[in-house]
């Protein structure tokens, strides 16, 4: 198991509320968050996202793995 395994579409928009996105809409099972300064990132509401994917809306979002662990 990796480290960003086990990670749901929910817990990974938490996390990253705690960097100040805030949940603006959900199209279908996206989650549409919004940062003033930072890019939009629609995260798929899932049970477990795929490491590639989340590390993906990682990088997106300028923070670095250990950051996004950190808050977790």
């Amino acid at each position: 198991m990796g480290i960003l395994s086990n990670i749901s579409g929910k817990e990974a928009a938490e996390i990253f509320c705690k960097f100040g996105y805030v949940l603006d809409h959900q199209t279908g099972s996206h989650m549409i968050l919004y940062h003033e300064s930072r890019p939009t990132l629609s995260i798929p509401n899932h049970k477990e996202l795929a490491p590639g994917l989340l590390r993906g809306l990682i990088r997106k979002s300028g923070l670095t793995v250990e950051e996004f662990l950190k808050a977790k």
